[in-house]
């Protein structure tokens, strides 16, 4: 027995659209990145363009997760369990940085030293 036929239309009628859809949004990602580039070079306060590119920044992400790696489309407990280990890396990030950080770095003074030995 042979596993049931598809026809040619029935094959490839979802893929095209899909494979328009992942176009689009590269696209947008791909406007955006430039919009992010332009930023840095106009005369703006620093404040404002550090606020946007966070901002621009964290919504390529969000595309990228749910449209890229199929987030949107999986059930709610793997984003869940994604959305944890983001929050977990942030703040080992962020520990490692307050702890290894330039105040960290500053070297003892000759008599602290001394009382270490």
């Amino acid at each position: 027995m042979s596993a049931p036929a598809t026809t040619h239309a029935d094959a490839g009628h979802h893929e095209p659209s899909k494979f328009h859809f992942y176009i689009q949004v590269a696209m947008i990602l791909a406007v955006v990145t430039g919009i992010e580039v332009v930023l840095i070079y106009l005369p703006l306060a620093k404040w404002v363009v550090v606020t946007a590119l966070l901002t621009l920044s964290a919504g390529k992400f969000l595309a990228v997760i749910f449209y890229f790696m199929h987030l949107r489309w999986d059930k709610v407990f793997c984003t869940i369990l994604f959305f944890i280990g983001l929050v977990l890396a942030g703040f080992t990030l962020w520990a490692l940085l307050h702890l290894f950080g330039a105040q960290a770095s500053i070297p003892l003074t000759a008599t602290a030293g001394l009382l270490l030995f």
